[in-house]
């Protein structure tokens, strides 16, 4: 059973593949300026991004795990989810408030989805 991996870094890999499910690794914002909404969003894109990479889309994704930092940015990062997520393709989903690594980061997801 091979396992395919995509931008693989000396720490971690940004993706996992194997046996047609991906993995992806946290994913953060690089604009540690903006607000939750903004960093949701930029984090939306980088998975966006990394599922067409990998074979997939947004519709095909298994589980989301969502770290925020602050549960008071919770309904700033839902309304950016909203936005995002396909109509009556909406995942199960997971939402801890928790210490991230760097104060800055306001959000980090963790995704697993099928490929096509």
């Amino acid at each position: 059973m091979e396992i395919k991996r995509l931008h693989v870094g000396k720490r971690l890999s940004d993706v996992a593949i194997h046996q047609q499910t991906i993995y992806l690794a946290g994913q953060i914002a690089d604009d540690l300026s903006q607000d939750i909404k903004g960093q949701t969003r930029e984090v939306l894109g980088h998975i966006d991004r990394l599922l067409a990479e990998a074979g997939s889309d947004k519709t095909r994704i298994l589980m989301c795990q969502i770290y925020i930092s602050d549960l008071k940015n919770f309904d700033g990062m839902n309304a950016a989810w909203d936005e995002w997520v396909a109509e009556g393709h909406a995942p199960p989903r997971a939402t801890v408030e928790a210490r991230l690594a760097k104060p800055e980061w306001l959000i980090e997801m963790v995704v697993t989805a099928a490929q096509q």
